[in-house]
Order: structure tokens, then sequence, then C-alpha cells
């Protein structure tokens, strides 16, 4: 039997990629669905509202909840809207909340779920950790909460380190897939089209992700939210590129004894297994050929060609705003660069300025990193000559 019952959900960024397939996910395995929230899909958020008949759905943009209310007039689910609207849904009563609204908007609601108390926070939004890494961490040990990965790499990782105790952790191994550009010369960045960068070889995400994979900033942000998920300095995080994607993350134990999980590029397996563990249940997933994939590769990563990787590393290790910024900073850069405003390799030019110049602030509450935020894209959004 591979439904799971008396289990409520609630997803936060219900129509992006993570959130649709977390839903397939959800129905396959028989799962309430208690709230959903969004930004601005109306359409699709009736679709599963309808679908899966949740007590109450948000949208942040209040144009669009009002639309779906009209929408969802003959059905007794609430509408709520705003900022507001999507913490009410991160609040509602569920035992698992999936937080996979993108960037910063999610820090708030997934903080305002953890104070909700003993429930399980899974994790698609990294920024909350980049960001605000140690006051979440320590909310979800106050709150009595449960936090699971559900980034494939992160999820990797935290499968292979139940083979061992943490004090005998050596070092994480993160895989990269290297993106689409992987194989081209630097040279030829600066001619890079969003079409070109928007067309992933192995996994299908969001335009924002897919961007910051194309740059590897995505893959520095995993390593700042690989520190504060497991607890390790960043000397202790290794990044290889691995462009097959069927190794999702390795760990080395003192015994130099590496254990890898491994599986297709799909991101419904992890996503699944943050809502069963410790349990597995079947998959929606593909079976793993390795017979049929013959070879796996792994190379060092270019630095100097992918700026932005090298740039979150040197931001890994610093305990002032500098996360923040970098973080903001590209949020703008690369909406920017999907309008077609600046060049690819201006996105790297323009975050590593924001954190040059913005970076040193120190920040200690919630508050604060908003502030930082605000200010950093204000600021960024203000400038000229890209």
């Amino acid at each position: 039997m591979d439904k799971i019952t008396g289990k409520r959900l609630a997803v936060l960024g219900s129509t992006g990629s993570i959130g649709t397939q977390t839903l397939e996910v959800a129905q396959l395995l028989g799962v309430e669905i208690s709230s959903l929230a969004a930004n601005r899909n109306v359409a699709l958020m009736e679709r599963q509202a309808r679908q899966f008949k949740p007590k109450l759905v948000a949208m942040a943009d209040e144009n669009a909840a009002r639309e779906l209310a009209l929408r969802l007039a003959d059905t007794d689910i609430k509408v709520a809207s705003g900022q507001r609207g999507v913490i009410d849904a991160a609040e509602a009563d569920a035992d698992i909340v999936v937080s996979a609204l993108v960037g910063m908007s999610g820090l708030v609601p997934t903080m305002a779920a953890i104070r909700q108390g003993n429930r399980r926070i899974a994790l698609a939004n990294k920024e909350t950790l980049v960001c605000a890494g140690k006051l979440f961490t320590k909310a979800i040990e106050e709150n009595g909460c449960e936090l699971i990965p559900v980034d494939s790499e992160h999820s990797a990782i935290f499968q292979c380190l139940a083979a061992g105790r943490h004090e005998e952790l050596s070092r994480i191994i993160l895989t990269a897939s290297g993106g689409p550009f992987r194989e081209i010369p630097k040279e030829e960045l600066k001619f890079v089209t969003k079409e070109r960068a928007l067309k992933h070889p192995n996994w299908d995400m969001g335009a924002k992700v897919t961007i910051d994979s194309a740059t590897m900033m995505n893959k520095g942000l995993e390593v700042i939210e690989a520190m504060h998920l497991f607890n390790v300095t960043p000397d202790k995080i290794h990044v290889l590129v691995h462009p097959q994607s069927v190794v999702h993350s390795a760990v080395e134990f003192a015994d130099n004894s590496v254990i890898a999980q491994m599986g297709v590029p799909d991101m419904r397996l992890p996503i699944e297994l943050a809502i069963t563990w410790p349990q597995r249940k079947k998959s929606l997933t593909d079976k793993l050929d390795l017979a049929e994939i013959g070879s796996l590769t792994f190379f060092e990563p270019d630095l100097e060609k992918f700026g932005c990787l090298k740039l979150a590393l040197e931001v890994a290790g610093r305990h002032d705003g500098a996360p923040v910024v970098m973080n903001a900073a590209n949020e703008i850069a690369v909406r920017l660069f999907l309008e077609d405003k600046i060049g690819f390799m201006d996105i790297g030019k323009i975050v590593s300025r924001a954190v040059d110049s913005l970076g040193k602030t120190q920040l200690s509450t919630i508050d604060d990193i908003l502030e930082c935020d605000r200010e950093t894209r204000r600021k960024v959004s203000e400038w000229e000559g890209y």
C-alpha cells in the first residue's frame, strides 16, 4: 500500500515547477491538501483548487486573488490575498509544509509556518537558508519542527548522511550539472541569449533557477544552504561538475569511504522523499539504468569562467550581510536579463559590485535581513551602465 493516510500538506508556491510536481506526488500518495499559495497564476490555481479541494488558497497578487475568488465563488474554498494571505496558507493546519516560493518571498511565510510548531518543513526555497540560515535553523529547533531538504543535491546529502555519524563526516561532495554552458569557451558567454540560457540539458525548472544554473550561482547558493542544513563550514563542501546529473551528491566519511545517492534527474523523487521519510514509497520517476548511461564523468568547476560560483564560495565564509546582498542583487540581475535589459555576463558584474559596495552590513534579526534585501534591490535597480 503506497498511500499515506492522516497527513495534511500545505504547498507554498503551488503553481511553480516544484509546486506542480509536489501536487503530482501528493495525488499519487493520497495526501490531503490543506492549503495552497502562489503569486498570480489564476488559471492554474483554479484548476489545483478544484482538483485538491483545500480549505484555503492564497494569491500574493491581490488582483489575482480577486479574480480567483470570483472563479471559485461556487465552492466553499476560502481565497486569501497579499503576503498576509500567503502567511495564512503557511499557518494552515498541516503536518507538512512544502516551501517552494521563489526567492526571498519565501522567507516570511516559511518562518510563519515554523512558528506553528511540531511540523515538517520540506524546504525547496534555498534563499531562506542563504539569507537567514542561523535564524532559520534556530527557529526550527526552538519550535520542534523537522527540516527535510527538497533540492535534489541536499536531499541526496541528507540520505547519504544516514550511513554514518556527523562527527565521522569528512566532506560533502556537491555535484553540479554545469548548466548549458559548461563546454563553451568563456569568450562566447557574452553572446548568450535568454532562449539559449533557458535550455537546461538535464532539469525542468523555473526560469529564475534555470538562469542561476547557467551562471552556476545556483551551486553557490547551494553551498551556503548546505552549510546551514548540515552544520558544516564551507571548507567541508567540495563542488564537482557531473554532466549526467545521476549522482545527485555524495558524502565522504573519515575512513575515506564515499556514499553517493543516484537516480534519474527528476525532482519528484526528492519531493516524495521529503513527504514520506523515513519511509520510501512507489515513485513516479523512471528506474535508473546504469548500463544505458554507460559512463559517469566528474571534473572541477571553472571558477574563472563561472564568476558567480567563485563569488558565492567567497561569500559563504562571511558573517555579515554579504549573502543577503548577493541573493538580492542576483534576483534583480536575473530579472533584468530575462527582460533583455542586460547581457548574460552582466549578471555576475552586478552581483559582484553589490557585494563589494553593500555587503558589509551586520544583520541580527529577520527585520534586518528584510531591510537589507529591500535596500539592495532599490540601489541595484537604480544603477546604470549595464
